[in-house]
This record gives C-alpha cells, structure tokens and sequence, in this order.
C-alpha cells in the first residue's frame, strides 16, 4: 500500500487524471468501509469523500493503515493486499 501512494505521488498530472487517481479513491474507500465494519459492524459505514486527485495517494496511506489496525487474521491480511495489488495494477503506475 505504501509503495501504491508513493507511486501515485511520482506519477504525472496526465496519469492521475486518466484513471489512477480514480483508482486509488475507490481503493481507499474501500480500505476505509472494511475497517469501519470491523470496528462496528452495526454501524452505516461513512463513504471517503473525494478530495482530489493529488490527495489519492495521502487517502490510500491513511484508509490502509486504519485497516492494519483492526484486522485480525492472515486472510484478512491476504485479502487486502490483494485489493491493492489489483487497484495498483489497474491504475497503471
């Protein structure tokens, strides 16, 4: 995941504004709803807003590390690395 943002951070304005930035802001709302619903399940998960495509990066950092916080299992682990592999991929950078 960190290594996801850094490579958001070095990316060029075009690439962001293609797809990448998109990418990661699903990413990190993802992350986000995953960690809310651990932490209170019979809670309405609160959606990431969009604060822009130079702030995807600092959003995927700080939805990922919510999440490593309150996960509890290897699969658990395993399954969000694999979201960030495959956003990381699909944006391209």
């Amino acid at each position: 995941m960190d290594h996801f943002a850094d490579r958001l951070r070095a990316a060029p304005q075009s690439r962001l504004q293609r797809s990448a930035a998109a990418e990661a802001l699903g990413l990190a709302r993802e992350l986000a709803v995953r960690a809310q619903r651990i932490e209170d399940p019979s809670a309405e998960p609160r959606e990431m807003p969009d604060a822009g495509m130079f702030a995807a990066a600092d959003q995927i950092t700080v939805a990922g590390h919510d999440l490593a916080l309150v996960l509890t299992s290897d699969a658990e682990v395993l399954e969000a690395v694999r979201l960030v592999d495959e956003a990381r991929q699909r944006a391209g950078v």
